[in-house]
């Protein structure tokens, strides 16, 4: 497995790495053993970062009984305060911080975060969400500051709450923060007009999420899908009609498969992993076979620049409809 250094601390990375919102059962019901089973797989098969979050139901839990069963080098842990607000308020449209983190709760998610991990320092603490307007009140960072000298964290970063990057902009200007959280894919490449790059300017590790666009470019989704009552997809691909999604990823196909990956979902994978900006690329890995798959395309060589600028150009396809309620 190819690594980077993560930002400023030079601590180096698995340029893959296991993406646990699936141990919460965000993608169906499983076992403890069967996620435990996973998230060892990876860790032997050379993925050295783990990122979860309080918000992911059992997930920090299930990786604390991974960890006291790994024999091998401590990984990378990266977690997420969850907002104290309400439902998901905050995510599509700013709340106040004082609504999502009120003073002492970063500190009390935290401590919950390290009990639920069974460790007794996190690598890399983020915000779930961050908005500029926060800055304003630095009651937060102050508080995360205060952690990070405890050694209760080891790094500071945010994880943005959806497409609009130019949010983070001057936070990651200001060296405030270790690392930005963002999506990042075939169809959402913008955070290579600039975030990426500034990010680079300042030593701030990049990791992207959503690589796969929840699934969606491995090319599974078709009309005839049916999605489990507690599986968040059910609604995630039905914004609009499905087969609107499923023409653009066959374009893929059409145009790359095989000819430059042996499948969607490694043409995918390369694609992120193309740019030295991305750190590391996180990929939901809770079913082994599905881990194989991506450890396998992280290993391959990065794809002809030309063909990656083609990809760029003519495949992006940005949608925020996060709490929107109609697409047309």
């Amino acid at each position: 497995m190819k690594s980077n250094a993560f930002g400023r601390s030079g601590k180096q990375v698995s340029r893959l790495g296991f993406g646990a919102m699936g141990l919460g059962g965000a993608f169906g019901q499983y076992t403890d053993n069967e996620l435990v089973r996973s998230v060892l797989h990876s860790l032997e098969n050379g993925v050295n970062f783990i990122d979860t979050a309080r918000n992911y139901g059992e997930s920090e839990r299930i990786i604390g009984l991974a960890l006291r069963e790994w024999k091998g080098e401590a990984p990378f842990i990266a977690s997420k305060v969850q907002s104290k607000g309400p439902g998901n308020l905050g995510w599509g449209m700013p709340i106040p911080v004082e609504t999502a983190y009120p003073k002492g709760w970063l500190r009390e998610s935290t401590e919950i975060s390290l009990g639920q991990l069974g460790v007794e320092s996190i690598d890399l603490m983020q915000l779930h969400q961050y908005w500029p307007q926060w800055d304003q009140t630095g009651y937060w960072m102050e508080e995360l500051q205060q952690l990070k000298q405890e050694g209760k964290i080891k790094a500071i970063g945010i994880s943005l709450p959806d497409q609009r990057h130019d949010i983070a902009l001057s936070i990651i200007q200001s060296g405030q923060i270790d690392a930005v959280q963002t999506v990042f894919n075939i169809f959402d490449p913008l955070a290579l007009d600039c975030l990426i790059p500034i990010c680079q300017e300042h030593q701030v590790a990049v990791i992207a999420r959503c690589i796969l666009d929840e699934g969606g470019l491995t090319g599974f989704l078709r009309e005839d899908t049916v999605f489990e009552p507690d599986d968040f997809r059910a609604s995630y691909f039905d914004y609009m009609p499905r087969q609107v999604y499923i023409d653009r990823v066959n374009r893929l196909r059409e145009e790359y498969v095989p000819a430059y990956a042996n499948s969607l979902a490694e043409l995918a994978i390369r694609f992120v992993l193309h740019h030295p900006g991305v750190t590391t690329a996180i990929s939901s890995m809770h079913i082994p076979q599905y881990a194989d798959e991506n450890i396998s395309a992280a290993g391959r060589d990065p794809l002809p620049g030309e063909v990656f600028e083609q990809i760029r150009r003519h495949h992006r396809w940005v949608r925020n409809f996060y709490e929107t309620k109609y697409w047309w």
